[in-house]
């Protein structure tokens, strides 16, 4: 319909709406006409859907005004999807942030912050055929959800049901109420469902625990009123963090303000959940990509009305509207899953200080160990450290050592660095079993025999056909089967060195199976039990057994293990990645954390490597800062930005002409794309040859480069360039 056939409403009748396109180039604003019947619900915020170069599109309403700058004719509304205000303007200003840091558009950003709508879900359970008076006539009332890839967020429940009415979560709010000592108390008074009554709850918050660290009783005190303090706390082994970081998300609540708290996995996810649901009662909600569009939408809709007050989620809940936000927080930042995979490629933990530093709210990056950008952050004065005495940690912490650490191993032991399991590793889960404790084993590889090698040249085993890497599977009997290829599962029955000639092969590392069965054999009559792949277990029971997991997937016991052996540090430490030496010692953090006080936690690696070391000393925050240290040294994140472009020659060489780089860009490449990277192409339309090319600046430098970067897209959008292209800041694969 054409504007001067538009009864246009009076007042403020343009609308600032932001359509949803993939072109960077058309990452603005557009001005529309409001319809006089779609004044009242054409508001800030609202879905809306409207025509764009002759299709329909969807978008954001953006804000109401009364003239417009265009002076040319404009185009009606055509609709508004929905009457709830989804886009909230703190998110808006986040999207506007990330979407500048990452060199990306804000629908990209919105996108993944913002999940599909659920119609019925919306308008509380009616059908489109009886949609309530509140619907009014514009307003589209069906189940408009795209594919479930737009957002990540939902709620951890089995059934998909709420949790209001749980006898779980009801007796563990009633144990809750038992507490002793208190140092806050949460009244709660949610907003009522539809038709609902609201409820109140007392419950008595004990952060006691927060004393055994230094500044912690004034880091919660600071939380109670208000204030945004920012934090680097690193846990006590043997600490219950999910407990803690509750204590302080019911503490903040107590000040009638929100909370946000993100974690790596589901696991951690239901972990956290229950704690702050023992405190917190129906407000806390999860987030994660767990559940179905209308218990996900469901859950997020709670948030964004203000009856959820607590949000408990994985990355994408980052972006929660959690209104009067108190409280960001994020467990483990150093786990990959933290990094989108989707355009602009954001860090969860890069937009949670974005969004601290925004609202003013009160920021916690915690963990067993510390990555070099948080102890980048400490350094700079922006967030503090929050440790423990050297004392209390000993009093907590279990004894660690490794294999030949001494002139006097060595002379009881000559091979204990050089064999897989040396005596004092089988000695000391001996012990452990004798003494009715459980054993755990970490591993980093699973399946059974997953890298081949030649026995005699030891160059790596490939497939004659694809050249893909050879491995030696378990066959249903429990016996090794023929090497088969890990890419086209062909089975290589008559192997034969491309290099030397030689037929025997040799294993270059052994897999979680192999070493169950191994450790079946050297403790008979001991259960054996594996957690990794597609069987990861939360708990086991506590008494005599073995637990062989992969890195990640080790169980909690009640009252912690007996020994840990952290076996193959070499295949952890020897990877080539930027961040190997500190993703290994946040692995062998996490799993000795899981150790009792005194027990035993012994690492199969090289006793001089700086890592086992800071290991042994349980001293992680001496390791960043030497690893912030030395990637300063050699120019790489954080100490300075860098930009990764992906794409094939003739597409990077394209983005590159139509860039002005700051002064003082450094170029790196082209290389090729690094093996653990994803490409940036479907499979269809992937090329041979995929490389990457490297643009380095100080970090002062940092938001003129992508602001460079976002033009040059813009510029190849605007000519149709239909070169695939992927352009990403600081990522964390870079090679």
């Amino acid at each position: 319909m054409a504007a001067d056939e538009t009864s246009t409403a009076a007042g403020h009748p343009i609308a600032r709406v932001l359509p949803l396109l993939s072109p960077a180039h058309l990452d603005r604003d557009f001005d529309y006409l409001v319809p006089a019947e779609l004044d009242d619900i054409a508001q800030p915020g609202v879905r809306v859907r409207v025509r764009f170069a002759g299709r329909l599109v969807d978008g954001y309403l953006l804000e109401r005004l009364p003239h417009s700058d265009h002076n040319g004719k404009m185009m009606p509304l055509e609709r508004v999807v929905s009457a709830e205000r989804v886009l909230t303007p703190e998110i808006l200003r986040l999207a506007t942030a990330v979407a500048t840091r990452y060199a990306g558009t804000r629908a990209d950003v919105l996108r993944l912050a913002i999940p599909p709508r659920h119609a019925r879900t919306e308008t509380g359970g009616a059908k489109k055929t009886a949609a309530p008076k509140a619907v009014a006539k514009g307003i589209d009332t069906e189940d408009v959800s795209p594919p479930d890839v737009l957002a990540e967020v939902g709620m951890t429940d089995r059934d998909g049901a709420d949790e209001a009415g749980d006898p779980a979560a009801e007796a563990s709010r009633a144990a809750a109420d038992k507490s002793d000592v208190t140092a806050a108390e949460v009244r709660l008074d949610p907003a009522p469902e539809a038709g609902g009554a609201a409820t109140e709850s007392r419950v008595e918050v004990d952060t006691c625990a927060w004393g055994r660290y230094v500044h912690g009783p004034a880091f919660v005190d600071a939380l109670a009123h208000g204030k945004g303090a920012r934090a680097a706390w690193q846990a006590l082994p043997g600490e219950d963090w999910a407990a803690r970081l509750a204590q302080l998300a019911a503490t903040v609540v107590a000040g009638g303000r929100s909370a946000v708290l993100m974690v790596p996995d589901q696991r951690d996810l239901d972990r956290l959940l229950a704690e702050c649901v023992a405190l917190v009662g129906d407000s806390a909600v999860g987030l994660s990509a767990g559940l179905g569009p209308a218990a996900r939408y469901r859950r997020w809709l709670a948030v964004l009305r203000g009856q959820a007050r607590v949000v408990v989620g994985t990355r994408a809940a980052v972006f929660a509207p959690a209104r009067n936000l108190g409280l960001i927080a994020i467990w483990d930042d150093g786990d990959d899953t933290y990094a989108e995979p989707r355009s602009p490629y954001p860090h969860a933990r890069e937009v949670a200080m974005l969004r601290a530093h925004e609202t003013g709210a009160a920021f916690v990056a915690a963990g067993f160990a510390r990555t070099a950008e948080i102890q980048a952050v400490v350094e700079s004065g922006w967030a503090r450290d929050l440790l423990a005495e050297r004392q209390v940690l000993r009093e907590v912490a279990p004894r660690i050592s490794a294999p030949g650490d001494s002139d006097f191993a060595l002379e009881r032991d000559a091979l204990a660095r050089t064999v897989r399991m040396p005596g004092v590793a089988f000695a000391a889960a001996r012990s452990a079993i004798k003494e009715d404790a459980a054993v755990l084993v970490q591993v980093p590889r699973r399946g059974y025999v997953p890298s081949l090698a030649c026995a005699k040249c030891r160059t790596p085993a490939r497939c004659r056909h694809c050249n893909g890497p050879l491995a030696l599977p378990q066959s249903a009997g429990g016996e090794a089967a023929s090497p088969h290829c890990k890419w086209c599962g062909i089975t290589e029955a008559a192997f034969r060195c491309q290099a030397c000639g030689a037929r025997a092969l040799r294993a270059t590392v052994i897999g979680a199976a192999r070493t169950a069965e191994e450790l079946g054999r050297a403790f008979s009559g001991v259960p054996i039990r594996a957690s990794g792949g597609g069987e990861v277990l939360d708990t086991v029971e506590p008494g005599a057994q073995v637990v062989v997991a992969t890195v990640g997937a080790e169980p909690l016991v009640r009252g912690g293990y007996g020994v840990a052996l952290l076996l193959d540090g070499w295949a952890l430490l020897g990877r080539a990645d930027l961040r190997a030496s500190e993703d290994t010692l946040r692995r062998w953090m996490s799993a000795a954390a899981l150790v009792r006080p005194r027990g035993q936690v012994i690492v199969m690696a090289e006793p001089s490597l700086p890592t086992v070391q800071a290991l042994v000393r349980w001293d992680p925050v001496n390791h960043a800062a030497a690893e912030l240290e030395a990637r300063a040294e050699v120019g790489f994140p954080p100490a300075v930005r860098l930009a990764a472009v992906d794409g094939t020659t003739a597409s990077i060489a394209e983005l590159l002409d139509a860039t002005t780089l700051p002064d003082g860009t450094e170029i790196l490449g082209p290389v090729p794309l690094p093996p653990t990277a994803r490409k940036p192409f479907s499979g269809a339309d992937s090329p041979a040859e995929v490389e990457r090319m490297l643009l380095r600046v100080p970090r002062s430098a940092g938001a003129p480069l992508a602001r460079a970067l976002t033009a040059a897209q813009a510029v190849r959008s605007s000519h149709r360039s239909d070169a695939p292209l992927r352009v990403q800041i600081d990522p964390v694969d870079i090679g």
